[in-house]
């Protein structure tokens, strides 16, 4: 699974002042500092109503102040420490169906820089009207972004590329024991400390990729604040499979459909899996592959490539590689890796269960769930591709750290869901769109033909955003 950004990146606003602060003197959240503020949305028409607006909106921008620990779980020096936290929240407040809260990507992808391109190009003039848009720069993201200059260099938006251990080590020190208050968990206590300063009773949520986890899991942790809920590419709020099973799978059936679509006769998946076993590159080729499918697919020329490759001739393919790694470069304040790898590692279960276990035991525990798996299972890669993606070696080097579970088995509550799957997406496979919908007791999945990761980016099918403004503004 990509957590990867979605969004051409945006200028980023004002300023967010430093990430940490000192002991809390009130503890109601509260919105400070209110001002104007200009979105940058780059290729987007000028708004006729000035700057700061989108689809007739103006945006202002606030801090939400708070606590580094929510729950008070691990006091010590840190205790009353405070985060920081930037919104941008469209000004008609008096929206007939209240708050959509636009939740971005990653871990690690800011909220507020993308306020005018999420209203005027992802979502629909009605929309916006119907609703009050608010968008969040999550903690560790942004301009208090949590920096790792190796691991942000090597890996720049992917999830997948696979960083030297060196890097992955630097990052945890560099950290240090506060990577702890950076779990899925810390975030929607964010989220609903929003809900309360905003003065609502709840929310309606509108999540792309990680974006969809932090709704899944607020609306699990908070059933009576949701209105409905809508799910853009899909991670199940269970798990995140470090070894991506699923992503491994689902290429075989993503390839062939590209080459169907294309008129090719060759078998890509059958050739895909001759190369890996020739070139042993498993981790680099998930890596190129799954993020060909973020924003519009791009799988047109692979076919061609990796038959060339199986004759000998890889220069497309590396080509391909070469290039896709290049656009993966980004700085922290559009992507942090360092929130990266903290959140996804204290979040996922691997096969050595979950952050707090101890690093001396994880590579056993990982080498006996390869060992179970069937060829099928990891077709048309290998095993050292489901062991050496970028996720796995990067979790299973982080350091142990303090974990509090999020409660197994839940279903998301009785409220709407939509939930949109690309066909072409292998950051977030239609299998994990499918795992959730069965448990969303009123959710509805639409698979967008077409369509990579981030349905409701322009570059896809209008079919996704045309599916959330029914949902949105219907009944």
């Amino acid at each position: 699974m990509r957590y990867r950004y979605w969004l051409a990146v945006a200028a980023l606003l004002g300023s967010c002042g430093a990430p940490l602060r000192g002991p809390a003197a009130d503890p109601v959240p509260v919105l400070s500092g209110a001002h104007p503020c200009v979105q940058a949305a780059p290729g987007a028409p000028a708004p006729g109503s000035g700057a700061g607006s989108s689809n007739g909106l103006r945006f202002s921008c606030a801090t939400l102040t708070v606590p580094l620990d929510h729950a008070g779980l691990h006091p010590g020096p840190r205790t009353g420490a405070q985060v920081s936290l930037q919104v941008a929240m469209a000004d008609n407040a008096d929206a007939p169906r209240g708050v959509l809260v636009f939740l971005t990507g990653g871990p690690g992808q800011p909220g507020v820089p993308f306020a005018a391109r999420v209203a005027h190009q992802l979502l629909e003039p009605a929309v916006v009207h119907d609703y009050r848009l608010v968008l969040l720069d999550q903690r560790g993201t942004g301009a208090g972004a949590l920096h790792c200059p190796q691991l942000q260099q090597v890996m720049g938006t992917s999830d997948l590329t696979v960083p030297p251990v060196s890097a992955v080590q630097a990052c945890a020190h560099a950290i240090g024991p506060v990577r702890q208050f950076f779990s899925t968990a810390d975030t929607v206590a964010d989220l609903e400390a929003l809900r309360q300063a905003l003065g609502v009773d709840k929310l309606s949520l509108d999540g792309v990729s990680y974006g969809t986890f932090v709704a899944e899991r607020y609306a699990i942790t908070h059933p009576d604040r949701v209105s409905r809920l809508v799910l853009d590419s899909v991670v199940p709020h269970d798990n995140v499979d470090p070894l991506q099973l699923a992503t491994i799978a689902r290429t075989a059936d993503v390839l062939r459909r590209v080459c169907q679509e294309n008129g090719c006769t060759t078998d890509p998946a059958q050739e895909l899996s001759e190369v890996v076993r020739a070139r042993q590159d498993g981790p680099e080729l998930l890596d190129t592959l799954t993020g060909l499918t973020v924003g519009k697919p791009r799988l047109t020329d692979v076919p061609a490539a990796l038959h060339d490759a199986v004759r000998g001739d890889a220069t497309k393919l590396d080509a391909i590689i070469a290039t896709e790694h290049q656009n993966q470069a980004a700085p922290a304040e559009e992507l942090s890796q360092g929130l990266h790898a903290s959140t996804l590692c204290e979040d996922l279960h691997g096969p050595w269960g979950d952050a707090a276990t101890p690093m001396a035991d994880r590579a056993a525990a990982t080498r006996k769930a390869l060992a179970a798996l069937s060829d099928a299972a990891v077709f048309p890669y290998d095993r050292a591709t489901a062991a050496g993606n970028g996720i796995a070696v990067t979790c299973q080097e982080w350091p142990a750290t303090p974990v509090v579970a999020f409660p197994a088995g839940r279903d998301l509550p009785a409220v709407p869901v939509l939930l949109l799957a690309g066909d072409h997406d292998l950051s977030t496979p239609l299998p994990w769109a499918q795992q959730e919908a069965a448990r969303a007791p009123q959710g509805h999945l639409v698979v967008i033909p077409g369509s990579g990761h981030s349905t409701q980016s322009s570059g896809n099918p209008a079919l996704g955003r045309a599916a959330v403004t029914a949902f949105l503004t219907g009944p």
